[in-house]
């Protein structure tokens, strides 16, 4: 079978598998009791296993392998959950992870991960991780284990669930020939077998012993089927070297006794949460999944996936054919005014709504969640909080919103290195907290929402705030500003210090954060987005960190602007409002020409002068002007006239200009000619 053609399927559902592990992870530190949960983790770490020894990625496979022992354990309640053994598992989930980015670079996904191994299998045998455990005491556990026969009491439900539904439930006794040499090798053709007609539910020895023949001749499997008996115990019978086969219908009444009452009067006996301990395949998944409701009866459960995954090499072509297509229009829309023809200017207009309504559909497809950022980030804080001997908690909001595929893309480090600062820098210790009243778990929350053409990300913390006067002592003395200027500064503008180059308030320098080197490129990572950061903060109370994005980066609305012959577009998203204003209007201030904006001095920016636009003395009295913003600063852009607000398609100057100061592109006119996209933030200091 050729495997190369699933790979980027395999590696998709692979980090899929290892979020969800992540995530119920976490779940699981907080609700060590909780079983669903694990049986969500062994469900994921199963498939993931399955689906790498598909691939043939061995170590992958085997390193799931251990990790799902341990899973299984836990829940039949051999082990108990513990912050030592969730930090072996999340170790293992990490070790995975690097595996299959390893893969997805074009590697071999072989990592040594010796040690981690070692650490499962000692855990698995009940040892401690120091190994001081005595060993007879665990191979003793580890014998009565394998010679237990009875059901937990999720079995129990999967197998009185599965009756109640029309599945016929059996225990098999399987006996090979004395002298079979690969046992391993005919157990698993077993298995092979019982998954085409059924699901196997549990074996007896385990799985683990069967796969490494630690079994004398005879194994006992427990199945669901729809199949007649006698047709399962002849397709059983046709392995090579399977002598005997002892089939029998399942007794619930001699099995469980009271145990499945205790189990319906204290639980809603989930059972698509609860995967079987030796399940090998998901063949009757669906069909066997189902919830009991308020009055106990079985409701089905399925899942109708309308959703397909798609290249994003793909959406990327479509978009770049649509991209033309705008250009396109615009033409045409050029043409028509032209001509002047009725019919030709109606059937422009309405293939113009028609592209509209495209634009919006092909946009939207390339709209992702800001979940597919934010969902790292709990394993990531609850590392860092234990790094620093902190309480922490986080809290995501709204991480339904959508962003463009490429702006998402590129937020993710910015949001790592604002919430390492938050937790560093902001959330205090918990013995600080205490003193100061607060409760010891610190809270940062990470919430996302719409607001017009924008999208907002907020990091918000209750940690010790931002220190005005120590802050501004560390500007001066690092040169950032004067001792007279900083006298002027409002709350806000001194705290948006911290964004400026080289600048640091950490008492040491630590592994997290603190090197002074992180803010500046988050400031300018943000502004090459076309959003801005701002921040806000009450000392002892905390700090919020608010980031505004544009939805979309491909096809921007913007306001086309004249200098001489040459044609500029201005984004709308930079713009507060346009005027004209006159040469008396115009003052000067350090070596500075500038209006009186609102009550506001607002300095004068001239584009020709800017962009060598060559240009006759112009004696014309009156100026064209574009008010623009960067956060909170402004500028005024003079231009020769206004053209029009239009939508344009932002084209990349390619590889040979990408040193062009103020310049964040180009786009193609309607009429053929070639228009500079003005990147305002270059532009004001």
């Amino acid at each position: 079978m050729e495997l190369n053609q699933y790979l980027e399927v395999f590696i998709e559902e692979s980090k899929e598998h290892l979020q969800a592990c992540n995530e119920q992870l976490l779940e699981l530190e907080k609700n060590p009791q909780d079983l669903s949960i694990i049986n969500e983790i062994f469900r994921s770490a199963h498939t993931l296993k399955g689906m790498s020894a598909t691939m043939g990625y061995e170590d992958l496979a085997s390193l799931t392998h251990q990790m799902e022992n341990v899973l299984d354990a836990i829940r039949n309640n051999r082990l108990a959950t513990t912050p030592e053994i969730l930090d072996v598992i999340f170790m293992a989930v990490d070790h995975l992870e690097d595996m299959v980015q390893s893969i997805a670079a074009g590697g071999d996904g072989k990592k040594d991960v010796t040690e981690t191994v070692e650490k499962l299998k000692l855990i698995e045998k009940g040892e401690s991780l120091s190994g001081s455990a005595d060993k007879e005491v665990a191979a003793t556990a580890a014998l009565e284990a394998k010679q237990q026969s009875h059901y937990d009491e999720f079995e129990l439900t999967v197998l009185k669930q599965s009756k109640e539904q029309g599945f016929g439930v059996y225990e098999i006794g399987i006996a090979l020939r004395e002298d079979c040499l690969l046992k391993a090798a005919r157990v698993y053709m077993v298995f092979e077998v019982l998954e085409q007609i059924g699901e196997v539910i549990k074996a007896n020895p385990s799985v683990e012993q069967l796969e490494e023949e630690q079994f004398d001749d005879e194994f006992t499997v427990t199945i669901v089927s729809k199949e007649e008996p006698e047709d399962i115990k002849g397709k059983i019978m046709k392995v090579s070297e399977v002598v005997k086969t002892d089939l029998r219908s399942f007794d619930f009444d001699e099995e469980s006794n009271d145990t499945y009452s205790e189990v319906l009067a204290n639980s809603n006996a989930q059972v698509e949460a609860n995967t079987p301990a030796s399940e090998q395949s998901q063949s009757i998944g669906t069909e066997v999944s189902q919830v009991n409701d308020k009055k106990g009866n079985v409701k089905q459960q399925t899942n109708n996936s309308k959703t397909i995954r798609v290249n994003i090499e793909r959406l990327d072509i479509l978009m770049n054919l649509f991209e033309e297509l705008v250009i396109d229009r615009g033409r045409l829309e050029q043409i028509s005014k032209d001509l002047d023809n009725g019919e030709l200017t109606e059937t422009v207009e309405r293939m113009s709504r028609i592209s509209g309504d495209l634009q919006n559909i092909i946009l939207n497809m390339r709209m992702v969640q800001v979940e597919t950022v934010f969902n790292r980030f709990p394993r990531m804080i609850r590392q860092l909080a234990r790094d620093l001997n902190k309480k922490i908690n986080l809290e995501i909001v709204g991480a339904e919103t959508e962003l463009d595929r490429t702006v998402i893309d590129e937020i993710g480090d910015p949001l790592v290195h604002l919430l390492r600062n938050s937790v560093d820098h902001g959330i205090e210790s918990p013995e600080v907290r205490k003193a100061k009243g607060k409760n010891e778990e610190g809270t940062v929350v990470l919430r996302a929402f719409h607001s017009g053409n924008h999208v907002f990300i907020e990091i918000e913390d209750d940690g010790a705030g931002i220190s005005r006067d120590k802050v501004l002592k560390k500007a001066i003395s690092k040169g950032i500003i004067t001792e007279q200027s900083a006298a002027g500064f409002t709350d806000k503008q001194a705290y948006e210090l911290i964004l400026s180059s080289g600048f640091s308030t950490a008492e040491k320098i630590s592994d997290i954060s603190g090197r002074g080197v992180g803010l500046d490129v988050v400031k300018n990572t943000i502004e090459s987005l076309g959003g801005s950061i701002s921040i806000d903060s009450k000392e002892n109370e905390g700090t919020i960190f608010s980031i505004q994005l544009p939805l979309t980066l491909s096809i921007i609305s913007v306001m086309l602007v004249e200098i001489q012959k040459e044609k500029f577009a201005i984004p709308l998203s930079s713009i507060i409002e346009t005027a004209i204003i006159k040469d008396t209007d115009i003052m000067n201030a350090h070596n500075q020409k500038v209006i009186d904006f609102r009550g506001k001095v607002v300095p004068l920016l001239f584009l020709k002068d800017i962009f060598e636009v060559p240009s006759e003395p112009d004696e014309d009295q009156f100026h064209s002007v574009i008010i623009v913003r960067k956060g909170d600063k402004m500028a005024g852009l003079i231009v020769d006239s206004f053209i029009g607000q239009q939508e344009v398609v932002l084209k990349s100057l390619g590889n040979y200009l990408t040193n062009v100061f103020a310049i964040s592109g180009a786009t193609i006119l309607g009429d053929g000619q070639v228009a500079l996209i003005v990147d305002c933030n270059a532009l004001i200091k």
